[in-house]
Parts: C-alpha cells; structure tokens; sequence
C-alpha cells in the first residue's frame, strides 16, 4: 500500500468515526443509524412491487397504502424520509434487490415462508392473510378452493405468489399474470372466470364501483402472515428497530389506525 493511499484510508476511517457512522465518508453514500445500515444517507430506501393496493399503489402521483405507512414509522423513528423503489417481486422474495443494494427493506405484502427465508430476514410478522377467490358476485361459491378444479373453472393469479402457488396446489386451471392490475384486467376482460388473490386486495377492488359485478366466491385461510425483510445476516440493527416499531404501534394503537384506514375494521387477535 502507498503512503498516499495509506493516508486516504485513514482519513476516512477518521471522519467516519468522528460522524459516529452516521454516515460513510470519501464518496459513499451509506450510511449508519442507530445501528441500522442504510445505502442512502437521509432515507431509509424501501423495495416494494407496485401496484398491489391497499398495501401500496400510486395515487397522485405518490406511493401510499398499509405497508407505507408502517415503515414510515421506521423512518420517522431514524430520523430520515421513507424512499420507495419499484421493483419485481421476484427480485424482492429472493434477496437480490436487498443485496445489490438497491433498497433497505423489502415491504410488499410479502408471506414469511421458510424458503424465502433462507434468502433474506425477516420482521416479526405484521399482517395475517387469507385467500380470497373472486368471480361473479351470482356465481357459485366454493367452501374448499379445490372444488372449482371439477368444475374446470379457469383462474387468473399474480405470478410468484403464494396465492398462485395455493391455487396450483389444488390443481386448478390457471392463468398467471405479471401483477395486481394486470391480473384484475384478466377477470374483466373474461380472460379468467375468476381470480385468486389475498383477502385485503379483493377487499379493495370490491369497493370500486367498476366492481360492483364481483364478489368473493370464497375466503381460505391458509396460514400466511406477512413480513418485511431486510439483507440476510447483513442489517441486524434495522431488523431490531424494524420489530420494535411493530411491537410499539400494535401497543399504542398505531397500527389500529392504519389497519382501519386501509383495511377496514381490525379482527380480534390480528
């Protein structure tokens, strides 16, 4: 090592310490907070796949929904500005997003499974979710999902999701679309009979008037509970802030109010 390139490594080390890692000093833009790893100084940079209302989708031009607003709770409590980048859910479910650097966190309605898991760690869960099989509000209903592969119903379902993944596990005829909008569309346009999709997104399409032709043909509980997710092994700090944000709101009523405010009224034991 030069003397020149001594003296450069040492002067950063150096303002690093004195920043108390608040921030990584000769030219990266990362940054430490309380602990929690940040790309960006100023913002927590959160990777979610749009649109996927109500847990987040555009409006005015702006990001908003469930899941927005809990991690702005994050944000607010390290002292910097959410940031959202849209990627593809593929890329978030397998940590490649996470570890190209792309983002913080991953939040996007995103099942805690233990194969994804292996890939990326997970939050405390935050949400419990069901499935929901939408078609015409008149059509018949199906007490166990399975039940519609006799009746060779064709269903649409968003790609790489575990509602996808349900429906293909009950051997029903399937149409995958790449995501939320798309897979909606597929159910207008009679492409699909009917769409698999979680409950609280079915929820949301079935208050649009446009929708008012639709019901939920069925509601299965499947298990799953959502997560956020940060870089394998790599955010510890963040992780730690992350639950203890969840455990906070879920204490102090928080997150009653922004599970009214998308959702619709709490469930007891949510």
């Amino acid at each position: 090592m030069s003397g020149r390139t001594w003296f450069r490594s040492a002067l950063c080390a150096g303002l690093a310490a004195l920043t108390l890692g608040s921030a990584a000093a000769c030219g990266d833009d990362s940054a430490t907070v309380q602990g929690a790893k940040l790309v960006r100084k100023g913002a927590l940079t959160t990777c979610t796949h749009l649109p996927y209302p109500p847990f987040q989708s555009e409006q005015g031009g702006k990001v908003v929904g469930f899941d927005v607003d809990v991690i702005d709770l994050v944000a607010k409590k390290l002292g910097v500005t959410q940031k959202i980048v849209d990627t593809p859910f593929e890329t978030i479910k397998t940590g490649s997003a996470l570890n190209a650097g792309k983002c913080d966190i991953a939040a996007a309605g995103m099942t805690i499974k233990p194969e994804r898991a292996r890939f990326i760690d997970f939050s405390e869960p935050y949400f419990t979710a069901t499935q929901a099989l939408m078609g015409a509000k008149d059509g018949k209903k199906y007490t166990a999902l399975a039940d519609a592969e006799g009746d060779g119903l064709k269903v649409g379902t968003q790609a790489s999701t575990t509602g996808e993944e349900y429906a293909r596990a009950q051997k029903l005829d399937t149409v995958s679309f790449k995501d939320s909008t798309s897979l909606l569309n597929g159910l207008r346009t009679g492409r699909v009979q009917a769409v698999v999709e979680d409950y609280p997104v079915i929820q949301g399409w079935l208050k649009d008037p446009a929708n008012a032709k639709y019901g939920v043909l069925g509601d299965y509980d499947t298990g799953e509970k959502y997560g956020f997710a940060v870089r394998k092994g790599q955010n510890p700090g963040l992780l730690k802030i992350l639950n203890e944000v969840i455990t906070a709101a879920r204490a102090d009523g928080t997150y009653k109010a922004i599970y009214e405010k998308w959702i619709g009224p709490m469930p007891a034991g949510e």
